[in-house]
């Protein structure tokens, strides 16, 4: 009887701490004015202010976002993250994907200039379809920017018997640092996401002197 007491008294002990360990967490801390309060985006909240009054606040992302390289900045929705891998010495790779696979790939060269790498680079996204049958279509091209810059490269495609595969691959120098644009797009994405990566072009930008 004693044992079934004492099971008794823990069991009800943890179902009276449970709720505390059991609060959801929030993906934001908003702090006004020093008072703070946990809140996720599209979230309303009410503040406390320290001179007695109470504030109603809400937490919204915005559409778009600016991603920022060392050397390069561009616009992209909110809601694709871009992530950045340091490939070696002097070569970081930033990229973006759609949910569906169309990409952007930003690898940015600290100590040469990549411009004779582009054929290269090519070759290696390519290669899987290639050896699986895929046929491989390619042409000279280049990209102008806002600001003036030129890329030069490659526009591409890879075509199966089920799919069609659009790749560009520029790139921009200078005497010893540059980047090498890779962006690819399926056909049958290309109407969701045609426009993230129009976006990018659009808005991409390079801050590295001639």
């Amino acid at each position: 009887m004693r044992h079934s007491a004492a099971m008794a008294v823990v069991v009800s002990a943890t179902l009276f701490c449970t709720p505390a360990f059991s609060e959801d967490l929030k993906a934001y801390k908003l702090t006004v004015d020093g008072v703070s309060v946990d809140i996720d985006p599209g979230e309303d909240a009410t503040l406390a202010l320290p001179n007695g009054k109470q504030a109603r606040v809400r937490l919204e992302p915005n559409a778009f976002a600016t991603f920022s390289g060392g050397s390069f900045s561009f616009v992209h929705p909110s809601g694709v993250t871009v992530t950045k891998t340091n490939l070696s010495k002097g070569l970081d790779q930033h990229l973006m994907a759609s949910a569906v696979g169309s990409m952007v790939i930003v690898q940015e060269y600290s100590n040469m200039n990549p411009v004779m790498l582009n054929q290269l680079m090519l070759q290696e996204i390519t290669k899987e379809s290639v050896r699986a049958g895929g046929k491989l279509t390619q042409k000279a091209g280049s990209r102008k920017l806002a600001d003036g810059k030129v890329l030069n490269g490659l526009s591409a495609t890879v075509k199966t018997r089920i799919d069609r595969v659009a790749y560009e691959v520029m790139s921009y120098g200078t005497t010893d640092q540059g980047v090498i644009v890779i962006t690819s797009l399926d056909d049958d994405n290309a109407e969701a996401d045609r426009p993230m990566i129009d976006r990018f072009w659009q808005s991409l930008k390079l801050h590295m002197d001639e």
